[in-house]
C-alpha cells in the first residue's frame, strides 16, 4: 500500500502531524529558528578554529545534518500540502467555468468557495 498524500491523511480535522509540521513550518520561518542556525554554523565555525577534539568536531557537524535532514522532509510535506490545495482550487475553478459555459447552475460554485477558504487549512 502507497503511502497517502499528506492532504488525505486527515480527512477534514488535521492529525497530530499535520498540527506538528504547521508549527514546525511557522518556527522555520521565524527569526528565533535563523538564530539557532546562527548558533549553529557559530559553533562549528568556533570548533574549527579551537582545533577541538574530533568528537566535538563530530557533534556540531551532526547537530547540523539532523536540523538539515528534518527540514527536508518538513519542506517537502508543506510543498505536498500546498500542491494540493493548488489542484483542488483549480479544479473548482475549472467545474464552476463549465458551469457557467453550460448556464447549468451546480454544486461547483459552492466547491470553489470552499477551495478558497481553503487556505487558511494549508
Amino acid at each position: 500500500m502507497a503511502p497517502q498524500h499528506p492532504a488525505h491523511r486527515d480527512g477534514d480535522r488535521p492529525g497530530r502531524f499535520t498540527r506538528l509540521a504547521e508549527h514546525a513550518s511557522n518556527f522555520t520561518s521565524s527569526p528565533a529558528f535563523f538564530g539557532v542556525c546562527l548558533v549553529l554554523v557559530a559553533a562549528a565555525i568556533t570548533a574549527h578554529a579551537l582545533k577541538l577534539p574530533t568528537p566535538w568536531l563530530l557533534m556540531v557537524g551532526e547537530a547540523m545534518s539532523a536540523v538539515s535532514l528534518l527540514l527536508l522532509a518538513l519542506l517537502k510535506n508543506s510543498e505536498r500540502r500546498a500542491e494540493h490545495a493548488i489542484q483542488r482550487k483549480l479544479d473548482a475553478i475549472a467545474a464552476a467555468l463549465l458551469e457557467i459555459q453550460r448556464r447549468e447552475p451546480g454544486a461547483a460554485s459552492e466547491e470553489l468557495r470552499q477551495a478558497i477558504r481553503m487556505e487558511k487549512q494549508t
